[in-house]
């Protein structure tokens, strides 16, 4: 059985990537972009690109370090730790997965372009209020040799500053996944508020055009790209969700080991410690989970789905519970805006629902063990 604690590589990776973090984006660093009124800072990301982060599972003959979802999972944990703002996610993990299961030239050129950092992507799946892209209503209709794209996208993220997207569409057979540029002519960008201070905008395509080179793997055929993307996808947020817990659960011990109440650390409070040992239990259960995900998506990604889906469903459940025994143990001030915690609290609500949330994940793990 393969152990669920990090290799020696593994935490080399952790601790470098936690020294550049400190650095360059403390949790501070995304407040000012909230109150500067921004959702992502280019040069960050040019930095991480340099660091070999966008290109960490893109295959080494595109200029990638094709190091493994395995790894990918321990940087988007240690993103998790200070709140992060940055296309990792969307790009160097879900549209990486995606264009590395196409073996056509435009793939491999669009796969140098994300490991260098000059091309970002966004997933364009989500439609409703809930994640179901079995359930999607977007169109493209046969128009001679091409497509055209008719339908409304929600909860793009990253769709906003993005370069390119990567649009699911009912085809006559089933779902194709389209590749087009974000400003080719028919798509709309309209940018929503998100509780988190990041980026996402709801995109409507009005009679867009697409080529059936922008077709991305086969028409009628999209799961066979988009599921291991999803799964990726999927995986890398619960260990950014992992380590959004680890960074909530880091602030609420030091604030127990210096606020005192009635002439004693609350730390000190047997209940208090009680509560604590339990977010640290549930913590390393979950941190097993993403560990196990990351590396059956290495091993055997054609049998990960339950892995994944339980990863993200327990990630769901520990951020929430992170949060919550946060805000309650710091008292009044984890109340306020002044204080860093509501932005743990907001970016683990908005990630519960990105890429499905504890129901949809628990139902597939039920789904799978036959339940």
């Amino acid at each position: 059985m393969a152990t669920l604690v990090k290799t020696e590589e593994e935490q080399m990776l952790a601790d470098s990537a936690r020294g550049f973090l400190d650095e360059k984006a403390p949790v501070g660093h995304l407040r000012a972009l909230r109150d500067a009124g921004k959702t992502h800072d280019p040069a960050l990301w040019k930095d991480m690109a340099e660091m070999g982060w966008a290109g960490i599972l893109v295959p080494e003959e595109a200029g990638g370090a094709d190091m493994g979802m395995a790894a990918a999972c321990i940087l988007a944990e240690e993103m998790g730790k200070t709140l992060v703002t940055s296309p990792f996610l969307s790009s160097a993990v879900i549209a990486a997965t995606a264009l590395k299961h196409v073996s056509d030239d435009r793939a491999k050129a669009a796969l140098s372009a994300i490991a260098s950092g000059e091309l970002t992507y966004a997933l364009a799946v989500d439609e409703g209020r809930k994640f179901a892209p079995e359930k999607i209503e977007t169109e493209a209709r046969r128009d001679g040799n091409g497509f055209r794209l008719s339908g409304t996208k929600t909860f793009v993220v990253d769709g906003g500053f993005a370069d390119r997207l990567l649009v699911l569409a009912k085809t006559e057979g089933g779902l194709t996944l389209f590749d087009i540029p974000a400003d080719r002519a028919g798509i709309t960008k309209t940018a929503r508020s998100m509780v988190d201070s990041r980026d996402a905008a709801e995109i409507v395509l009005a009679d867009v055009e697409a080529t059936g080179e922008d077709v991305l793997g086969q028409v009628d055929d999209a799961m066979a790209v988009l599921k291991p993307a999803l799964e990726a996808g999927q995986a890398a947020l619960a260990a950014e969700m992992t380590g959004l817990a680890a960074g909530a659960f880091g602030m609420t011990t030091t604030y127990l080991k210096e606020r005192k109440q009635f002439g004693q650390l609350i730390g000190s409070f047997q209940v208090l410690q009680h509560r604590a040992a339990h977010l640290w239990c549930e913590m390393e259960v979950t941190a097993s989970a993403i560990a196990h995900a990351g590396r059956k998506l290495d091993e055997d990604p054609a049998n990960a789905a339950l892995a994944v889906s339980l990863a993200k469903a327990r990630a769901a459940e520990t951020a929430k519970l992170a949060v919550i025994e946060g805000v309650q143990m710091h008292g009044g001030i984890g109340m306020t805006d002044a204080f860093d915690m509501g932005f743990f609290m907001k970016r683990a609500r908005a990630a519960t629902e990105w890429l499905g949330d504890y129901g949809y994940h628990a139902a597939q793990v039920a789904r799978l063990r036959g339940f």
